[in-house]
């Protein structure tokens, strides 16, 4: 195993070796030049994450489950995007799922040695029942996360595909898993500190990942969320302006359609476009497997138009 010192992600930077001793400005300046690189360290591999979200698409399309596990920062970056997706794409709470090394509690306080405990990654996977049409996400900015490599070995064993996500070149991890998406961003800031770039660098990456793979999901229309769960004031006027915005509705149409549609901005949308009932507007949709476009042009087809 590789020792920390000879990671990428643990080496000092070179332009940082008197940090302590810069003004505000000048820190903040570096800190903007170093985040700058990111994007370019990430783009290098989007092959990898494009083949990801390929296999995540296939898995819910049968009704698996996106899952991540890290520890540490990684981890609660997991956390983060699984909580996100039910309000933003209206899916179930069990679509995506993140599991960070010492429980949720971890996610405010760190946990001290969660994440040597290999054997614990296997196990926490085994509790959410893991199987093998679900995908796997490994996240570790070192790339050598015990509990991590241990929950990566329990999902091929079962037949889970799998994919880890790491900021340092031929990790361990990334031996564990189908496809390893591997960013190098360099030397952090502050030597050792992988809640910087790395942690950003991870974060785009899973930005990436459920948002196209909801995109090919059929969760969203031209570039508006269009199934986000309507539960407060703000959302509905959301709604309101994304049926304004989709088919050009008067702000009185919109709120119409959105209450005849049931708060439904999918359907409301498909109603407006081709003067259709909520039940034949939703039947359209589900012939279409949710899909607007293909709802609207199947209805319009329909009627000859």
């Amino acid at each position: 195993m590789d020792t920390l010192q000879h990671l990428v992600t643990e080496q000092r930077n070179e332009r940082t070796l008197d940090l302590s001793e810069l003004s505000i400005k000048e820190i903040i300046h570096i800190m903007n030049d170093e985040d700058g690189k990111v994007a370019e360290a990430v783009r290098q591999a989007l092959p990898e994450i494009e083949a990801v979200i390929a296999r995540i698409v296939q898995a819910l399309e049968q009704g698996g489950r996106l899952v991540y596990i890290g520890a540490g920062t990684s981890g609660r970056l997991g956390v983060l995007d699984a909580s996100e997706i039910p309000p933003t794409f209206g899916v179930d709470p069990q679509t995506v799922e993140a599991l960070i090394a010492g429980g949720e509690g971890a996610f405010v306080t760190a946990v001290e040695g969660a994440e040597d405990d290999e054997h614990q990654g296997a196990l926490d996977l085994e509790s959410r029942q893991l199987n093998a049409k679900d995908i796997l996400v490994g996240l570790a900015a070192s790339g050598r996360t015990p509990y991590v490599k241990g929950a990566l070995q329990y999902a091929r064993q079962i037949g889970a595909f799998t994919a880890a996500v790491a900021c340092n070149r031929n990790s361990i991890l990334g031996k564990y898993a189908d496809i390893a998406i591997e960013v190098e961003v360099g030397p952090e800031v502050l030597t050792g500190s992988t809640r910087l770039k790395a942690a950003t660098a991870q974060k785009m990456i899973l930005n990436m990942l459920t948002t196209t793979a909801m995109i090919k999901r059929g969760k969203v229309y031209q570039n508006l969320m269009i199934d986000l769960h309507v539960s407060n004031q703000k959302l509905q006027e959301r709604a309101r302006n994304i049926l304004m915005q989709a088919t050009g509705a008067t702000a009185e149409e919109a709120e119409r359609k959105l209450l005849d549609a049931g708060n439904h901005v999918k359907t409301a949308i498909v109603m407006i476009e081709t003067g259709l009932s909520k039940p034949e507007a939703s039947r359209y949709l589900e012939e279409a497997n949710g899909f607007v476009t293909k709802a609207i042009a199947g209805a319009r087809s329909a009627q000859g138009r």
